[in-house]
C-alpha cells in the first residue's frame, strides 16, 4: 500500500465519531469514520482523498492492540498476540500496512487502564511525538491540525513491533 501524500491522523477513543465529524467542514481536511472498512478500502479512500489532512478512525494496528490488551487483561493467550504481531509484520512487508502519521487519543484519562498503557505507553514508546493525547472531541481538534508537533517519522514497523509482546503495562517505556 502506497503511503498517502497527505498527513494522516487516526483518532481513537470514545468520542471518535464526534471528533471526526467536527472536521468535515474544513476544505483542507478529508474526514470519515471507517470502523468496518478493510485496509484496502482505507488505502483507496486515502489515495483518492486529495486533501492535505486525512482524519479517520481505522487503525491498521487494531488487531495487535486488541490482542495485547486482551493478553494483559487475561482474556487471551500469548499465542494470539504473537500471531497478530506476525500478521502485521507480514502485511508491512508486503506494503499492505501503513502506520498513520499521528494517533490522536481522545480523552485518554477515561480509557480502561490497559488500553491507556497501549496508546500512551507501547505505541508512544515507538515514536513519542506521534501519539497525541487530546482532551476534547469537539472542533478544537482543528487547532491540533494547525500545530501538529514536528517529529521524526515512525521507525519501520519491523524495528519495533516485535518488541510489543514484551511490553508490560506499568513498565513500558521505563529504561
Amino acid at each position: 500500500m502506497e503511503a498517502p501524500a497527505s498527513t494522516t491522523l487516526v483518532v481513537v477513543g470514545d468520542e471518535t465519531t464526534e471528533a471526526i465529524h467536527a472536521l468535515e467542514g474544513f476544505a483542507n481536511v478529508r474526514a470519515a469514520t471507517l470502523p468496518d472498512a478493510s485496509d484496502t478500502d482505507v488505502a483507496r479512500w486515502s489515495a483518492a482523498a486529495g486533501a492535505p489532512y486525512l482524519v479517520h478512525d481505522h487503525d491498521p494496528l487494531a488487531h495487535v492492540a486488541a490482542a495485547w490488551v486482551e493478553f494483559f487483561d487475561d482474556l487471551s493467550t500469548y499465542g494470539v498476540l504473537e500471531l497478530e504481531i506476525a500478521r502485521a509484520l507480514e502485511a508491512a512487508g508486503r506494503h499492505d500496512l501503513t502506520v498513520p502519521d499521528y494517533y490522536v487519543v481522545i480523552h485518554p484519562e477515561t480509557l480502561p487502564v490497559t488500553w491507556k498503557h497501549w496508546w500512551l505507553g507501547v505505541l508512544a514508546s515507538a515514536s513519542p511525538s506521534r501519539v497525541i493525547p487530546w482532551p476534547a472531541a469537539d472542533a478544537s481538534l482543528a487547532q491540533l491540525l494547525r500545530r501538529l508537533p514536528a517529529a521524526r517519522a515512525w521507525p519501520e514497523v519491523d524495528a519495533w513491533l516485535p518488541s510489543v509482546a514484551a511490553a508490560v503495562p506499568d513498565r513500558v517505556g521505563l529504561g
